[in-house]
């Protein structure tokens, strides 16, 4: 594994440089996520896992990306910087795949668990200190089926409760958000059950959250119906956005807006490129369909938070954060839409 350059050095400057100007150490946003997303539309970073294999790291564990939480947080760091460079606005810790069961196989013990969770969104913070600019940390809570590493969250279903989830999950989250992140990304749901379960779990942290289901041909992957997901959002007043990502972008359009109608609530949406996992081969297959041009549509029919999942890049993020800031993606006055603040470039 070869970094491009030093991403440490670089945070550790422009973290010096922050506290000389007054600004919020160590990347700390100047206004709430639900503020921002009141005011505009708010980029997401990308893939993590793709970016850090893109680093050269093997991820072939069954912690996924989350092994680096402990064997190479430097990597993460430089992933996550690479995303703010692109322009995104939000940044995805890297505990998607983490959990104390996982960790707890690998050796580690409660407290060194807890640590690797706090450490996902202290590696976030840091790279978002690179810039200039606000930028949030969203803890990543993914589900259940991705911790048993064999794709089942692109099935659901999995024989287990909703109270039985909330066990699963609840332990997880509180060291999450004992972290202080600025919100909580529940998701690649695959089924309401788990949506139910981490909504209750979620709720008590005081967090703001934002949910997203994995879906396919209309439905969400355990085949409820995209009104009935999107549906339990409604009652929840931590949630800040609702919608779907790890997704076929083509399935994105109807998602969207079924999500903004039923929820009432701002709409997130990050599909994958448009390839497809092989679980049992644990590879890619097919072609990249991801337009970036389709977040017009997005944004028209309710989304407020966008960008990408697996397979998605710096670069492709780099695209979005130009078409949100040209002057026609902005109908308001003075070429800003709400006032917000623009991403930057690079």
């Amino acid at each position: 594994m070869q970094p491009a350059h030093d991403p440490g050095r670089d945070v550790h400057a422009s973290s010096c440089d922050a506290r000389a100007s007054g600004r919020p150490f160590a990347g700390t946003p100047s206004r709430p996520l639900a503020a921002a997303l009141a005011a505009g539309t708010v980029l997401l970073d990308g893939g993590l896992s793709n970016q850090l294999e893109s680093q050269g790291c093997d991820l072939s564990d069954a912690l996924w990306s989350a092994r680096l939480l402990a064997d190479g947080p430097e990597q993460i760091e430089q992933a996550h910087t690479a995303y703010v460079r692109a322009g995104a606005q939000v940044l995805i810790t890297a505990s998607y795949q983490a959990s104390f069961e996982g960790f707890g196989r690998r050796g580690a013990g409660w407290a060194e668990a807890a640590a690797l969770f706090a450490r996902s969104v202290e590696l976030a913070r840091r790279a978002a200190a690179s810039v200039e600019r606000d930028v949030w940390v969203a803890a990543s809570v993914g589900p259940y089926g991705a911790v048993t590493a064999d794709g089942a969250e692109y099935r659901g279903r999995y024989g287990l409760s909703v109270r039985e989830l909330e066990r699963f999950h609840r332990p997880r989250i509180e060291a999450l958000a004992a972290a202080g992140p600025d919100a909580l990304a529940l998701e690649t749901v695959p089924d309401t059950d788990e949506a139910e379960a981490l909504l209750r779990v979620a709720e008590g942290t005081g967090l703001p959250v934002w949910l997203s289901y994995t879906v396919a041909r209309g439905e969400t992957r355990a085949g409820q119906s995209l009104e009935e997901a999107f549906g339990l959002a409604a009652g929840y007043g931590r949630v800040v956005a609702v919608g779907v990502n790890c997704c076929d972008p083509a399935e994105a359009d109807l998602a969207v807006r079924t999500a903004a109608e039923v929820s009432g609530k701002p709409v997130v949406v990050y599909p994958n490129s448009g390839e497809h996992w092989d679980a049992g081969g644990r590879g890619w297959t097919g072609g990249a369909t991801f337009d970036p041009g389709r977040v017009r549509a997005w944004r028209a029919a309710g989304a407020r938070l966008v960008g990408g999942c697996c397979r998605v890049g710096p670069d492709t993020i780099g695209e979005l954060a130009a078409l949100l800031a040209a002057p026609s993606a902005n109908h308001r006055e003075g070429g800003r839409e709400g006032g917000r603040e623009e991403p930057e470039p690079g």
